[in-house]
């Protein structure tokens, strides 16, 4: 691939600030370079395509991988697992969604999220209360990364006892995620795959318990199952397990991380925070927008050739839709470089939009809500001790790998 536009956006020197090449990429609104993939950045076309049912999320359907640089998988490595409903189309895809959401979820489960709010809330409070030395603190290591590995083990019925084994399989598991040049690619593939293989065996011994004596958690109603359509099979579950672990753990550290990031750049409006914690509401769907977790989806494909803006993209084709480049698309937001938790109607494509809309949505925003208004209200004048933080390698789960900030004390 030349080293255009593309490279750039994957270069680590440009992950503080991707957003100018976000804007040069707009002006060619379906991007090719002749081999790589075609990139789509503008919002309204990010927002039909990712309602077309021609496309498919599926990397089977992919025929045309030359020129495409995060053809690779992004870090996931061969596993025996089958693909988790995240990677599959209609109808599959929607019997596991549908499966899963069950016990998680309105109509079946209307409070369920809403349930664990008390939970969160006591997850939060002990975090912030054993943050130690205020003048420095890594707000990743010590509270963004830890708060949704202990809430998705409350969710999925892990054993307290047991939190410390799965932090440690969540936090290796987590870290293949991410490109990192200077690792033994050896050891590394070695260690994701033993983490994987226990997290397996854990979770297959977890199931099969809850199976003979279920509880009300969601691995036990996952594990019964009462639907229409029967019951998971333990593949399937095992699958499904996993990408609520990983897909639940690695895009709220970033949500909350940028989130702090933002609010202490905008110290107007951490202030107005901290008066007024119900803002935290808004607030989060303009983070949502401003700095998305997701930046970008990789690996979509047309089933048939579809035309784009006048452009033919043949069947088989790697499509990348840029959500973080249609977030601060000029057509559809008005000064969308600016943070203003009171802008009207933010359509964000921060959770995506469509068939794969975000699963946890409800939860991540509930996460990111509590931990950022009881961070502003706790910290006394907080400020960051350098920025831009370093970032994590991914280009597309993108967000600081740490976070250091100072603070007089913090407030009971």
């Amino acid at each position: 691939m030349n080293d255009g536009i593309l490279s750039q956006i994957l270069d680590y020197a440009n992950r503080a600030n991707p957003y100018p090449l976000y804007e040069e990429l707009r002006k060619t609104p379906v991007f090719h370079d002749g081999t790589g993939p075609y990139v789509i950045s503008t919002y309204h076309d990010i927002h039909s395509l990712l309602h077309d049912p021609r496309l498919s999320s599926d990397s089977r359907n992919l025929t045309a991988m030359a020129g495409d640089p995060l053809a690779e998988g992004g870090g996931e490595e061969e596993t025996a697992l089958p693909p988790s409903f995240l990677k599959l189309d209609p109808p599959e895809h929607d019997r596991l969604r549908r499966m899963t959401n069950r016990p998680f979820g309105p109509p079946h489960s209307p409070h369920r999220v809403d349930g664990m709010r008390d939970g969160l809330k006591g997850i939060v409070t002990g975090l912030i209360d054993n943050l130690g030395d205020p003048g420095q603190i890594d707000l990743v290591d010590q509270f963004a990364y830890p708060f949704p590995v202990t809430m998705i083990c409350q969710l999925l019925g892990v054993p307290r006892e047991d939190e410390a084994r799965f932090h440690v399989w969540a936090d290796t598991l987590a870290a293949s995620l991410d490109p990192d040049p200077d690792s033994d690619p050896v050891e590394r593939q070695r260690s994701t795959h033993d983490s994987r293989m226990e997290l397996g065996m854990y979770l297959a011994g977890l199931i099969e318990e809850r199976r003979k004596n279920p509880g009300d958690d969601m691995l036990s109603q996952l594990a019964v199952g009462n639907g229409p359509d029967e019951t998971l099979s333990t593949m399937e579950l095992l699958s499904t397990a996993a990408l609520l672990l990983i897909a639940g753990h690695e895009t709220t550290v970033n949500l909350i991380t940028n989130g702090m990031l933002t609010l202490l750049r905008n110290p107007d409006v951490l202030a107005q925070l901290r008066k007024e914690p119900g803002l935290a509401v808004p607030l989060v769907e303009e983070l949502l927008r401003f700095e998305p977790p997701v930046q970008l989806l990789p690996q979509r494909t047309p089933l048939v050739d579809i035309e784009v803006r006048g452009v033919t993209i043949p069947k088989g084709s790697s499509m990348w839709l840029i959500l973080a480049s249609g977030n601060r698309d000029p057509a559809r937001f008005e000064n969308p470089d600016r943070f203003d938790p009171y802008r009207k109607d933010i359509q964000h494509l921060g959770l995506g939009s469509g068939i794969h809309s975000c699963f946890g949505a409800p939860l991540a925003r509930l996460e990111a809500q509590l931990a950022l208004s009881e961070l502003a209200r706790r910290l006394e004048n907080p400020r960051l001790l350098e920025d831009p933080p370093p970032y994590r390698q991914n280009a597309v789960l993108r967000g600081p790998r740490h976070l250091r900030i100072g603070c007089d004390g913090i407030r009971p």
